[in-house]
């Protein structure tokens, strides 16, 4: 490996006292970023429903509305595989308010009267794009900010409030959207961004440089591919990605598999997910995290076999909500993701890692999709879990131990 991309981090866990929430609030940087993400998390929520809106009045079209709510989640790779070193700048907090800066330009574009549905899809992937490279600015901040012993406490509040955030969105949005139209609603989430980028300026100060060379294209391509030549940074990856977007593609086909009881299994996979971020994220220490990073990753998947057999709708949704817990393993395998990366391009490697798991929570839907057109929803169901839970086991052997070094 280039002598860049080493790191003098000790890889050996040590009893760490667990850093709480409200300590991490205390932080004014931290709570800065927080609530920033909340806003921004929100505008894009707002946004997402604003344009599917739009889009099902004009054209009528299932699949052009469904992309249109959730086909940034594919720009994002493209930010990931082009100008992803920005996020490891001179000045990382002024690009990522020169990022909220732009994205607020683009939904104050979107809420132009009139715009052609060319246009609005043209801005929805521009938007896609700055928010991965805003993501990784984001992530490299708060690796920054936080002490490494609130890292996954920090990631773990950021996953709980993201899902009660979005919950909260499209309910807001949705009732917004019956007094001021797709119009207002775009305007409310422009207000947001903007209200987002005044917290950061306001509350996070500028960082030392960790870059050395100049962020861009050939700079992004270099990192990235020094990023998956290392085998344990390589595997963690796959493990952060395949896995969980294999089992979002599982909850895709709940409509399919039950019209009646499907919004009983999404709540239950929410209230799962943020139950297991919440124990994981806060009551476990990083030890104990780590030791049970397997267990969750096999808890993830497994439960969702059961709807090959088609059991009642309670104990499906009893499984859904343990299974869901398991979402939870992502915590640890951020930590040791952080670990293993120096902290000159930190930034980019989680923005890289962000930006992947969602691209494969799209492509999980797809494959899943796929699957049911001929085999049906249970069995694509369980199909899905199945090779989730192939993944997990074939990479295990590759997983890097707690007592080895980065190549």
């Amino acid at each position: 490996m280039p002598s860049h991309l080493t790191t003098s981090h000790d890889p050996t866990p040590t009893p760490t006292p667990t850093t709480g929430y409200l300590k991490l609030l205390r932080t004014t940087e931290f709570s800065g970023l927080y609530v920033s993400f909340v806003l921004t998390a929100a505008a894009g929520s707002l946004s997402g429903i604003a344009l599917g809106t739009l889009v099902d009045r004009q054209t009528g079209s299932p699949f052009l509305t469904a992309v249109s709510m959730y086909g940034a989640t594919f720009a994002t790779v493209l930010g990931a595989l082009t100008l992803m070193s920005v996020a490891e700048g001179k000045r990382p907090r002024r690009t990522l308010l020169l990022l909220q800066l732009a994205s607020l330009a683009g939904v104050c574009a979107q809420a132009v009267p009139g715009l052609p549905l060319a246009a609005r899809f043209a801005l929805l992937l521009l938007l896609g794009f700055f928010q991965s490279l805003g993501t990784g600015a984001r992530l490299g901040l708060l690796a920054e900010v936080v002490p490494a012993a609130g890292y996954a406490p920090a990631r773990s509040l950021m996953n709980i409030t993201a899902g009660g955030t979005a919950i909260l969105g499209y309910a807001g949005g949705a009732a917004l959207l019956r007094y001021a139209g797709p119009q207002g609603v775009f305007v409310a989430a422009a207000c947001l961004t903007a209200l987002g980028a005044a917290v950061v300026a306001a509350t996070v100060r500028e960082h030392s440089a960790r870059l050395t060379r100049r962020p861009g294209l050939r700079q992004t391509w270099r990192t990235n591919a020094e990023l998956f030549a290392h085998p344990g940074r390589r595997a963690l990856l796959l493990a952060l990605w395949v896995p969980g977007g294999l089992i979002v593609g599982c909850e895709a086909l709940f409509i399919s598999y039950d019209p009646g009881h499907a919004g009983t299994f999404l709540a239950a996979g929410s209230a799962g997910m943020l139950l297991g971020d919440l124990v994981v994220g806060r009551l476990l220490t990083a030890g104990r995290r780590r030791r049970h990073t397997f267990a969750l990753r096999l808890l993830l998947a497994a439960p969702f076999l059961l709807f090959a057999v088609h059991p009642p709708a309670p104990v499906l949704a009893v499984a859904v909500f343990v299974a869901s817990a398991g979402f939870a393993a992502t915590l640890p395998l951020q930590e040791r993701l952080l670990e293993l990366t120096p902290e000159a391009i930190r930034g980019q490697v989680q923005g890289v890692e962000s930006a992947g798991r969602m691209a494969w929570q799209g492509l999980g839907a797809a494959i899943a999709g796929g699957l049911a057109q001929y085999l049906g929803a249970g069995a694509a169901i369980a199909l899905a879990a199945a090779a989730s839970l192939a993944v997990t086991v074939l990479t295990r052997p590759f997983r890097p131990t707690s007592g080895a070094r980065p190549r």
